[in-house]
């Protein structure tokens, strides 16, 4: 019998590297994106597919396919952190970040066409702070919608914070000594300590996570223990997940559409059918 044990146990040895070699995140994507669909009652009909560099979701209701990053993949070590990428993306689709930055782009070139370069307006418009903090409340926006729709799978969502704070951050985030995309994995925890704290209290097993949680938790203590801090901060977190709930509802009453698309399809439609 004991020679038994010794054989399964050098058998499992030999094995079991030859199955973590197999995963491959974004042979997961089809698999873990179905699940996410299906548990949160989504288009079903929605499919999946891996793409080198950036993404464009930008026809996703008209075509059913949500493209997924190669690059964000790269930072992802099981089926969680893929669930938490493709969820952010979702995120951005359900929310209508590509429809927006479309009428963004529409009004910002109406806006500017009647001005000279060197006018305020042309200047705020063009600076590369309004891109960059437009951009950061889009994506704080689709993490945590793309919380709400982990929270409903037996994926981990805190596998967020990590995919995020494996990302390359800002060089002054580094000189602070915080972790890496502070502001949105801040964010995320946050929402979840708000909203889903029994997935909080679950915990995270990984060494990113654990950075992360030096760096967050005196925060978090400060705050619960200022009573105005804390009413505040549940106002708001109540406030985040209503607003999501209502895109959400959105997006699956009109079978993937999000309000934004919706809008920017009515606008369209009308400045192309006037007779001036």
């Amino acid at each position: 019998m004991k020679k038994i044990f010794i054989s399964m146990f050098i058998t499992l040895l030999l094995v079991s590297p030859s199955f973590a070699a197999t995963w491959v995140a974004a042979d997961r994507v089809a698999e873990v994106g179905k699940t996410i669909i299906s548990k949160n009652n989504l288009p079903a009909n929605t499919t999946f597919k891996v793409v080198n560099g950036y993404t464009n979701n930008s026809n996703t209701s008209l075509t059913n396919v949500i493209e997924i990053s190669s690059t964000d993949l790269s930072y992802t070590g099981n089926d969680s952190e893929v669930a938490a990428v493709i969820a952010n993306e979702m995120g951005h689709i359900i929310n209508g970040t590509y429809a927006k930055n479309k009428m963004r782009s529409a009004a910002k070139n109406a806006i500017l066409s009647k001005l000279s370069p060197d006018n305020i307006i042309s200047t705020a418009a063009n600076s590369e702070y309004v891109a960059n903090k437009t951009s950061l409340n889009d994506e704080k926006a689709a993490d945590i919608t793309g919380i709400d729709l982990l929270a409903q799978t037996n994926y981990n969502p805190l596998a967020m914070i990590v995919v995020i704070t494996k990302m390359p951050g800002s060089t002054w985030e580094a000189i602070q000594g915080k972790p890496a995309n502070t502001e949105r994995a801040m964010n995320i925890f946050d929402y979840m300590t708000y909203n889903y704290p029994s997935r909080v209290k679950a915990g995270y097993g990984c060494q990113e996570y654990r950075a992360f949680l030096s760096y967050a938790e005196p925060i978090a203590e400060e705050r619960n223990a200022d009573k105005k801090k804390l009413e505040k901060f549940n106002k708001e977190q109540a406030k985040n997940k209503a607003e999501r709930a209502k895109e959400i509802a959105k997006y699956k009453a009109t079978g993937g559409l999000s309000g934004w698309d919706a809008s920017y399809t009515i606008l369209k439609t009308l400045s192309e059918s006037t007779e001036r």
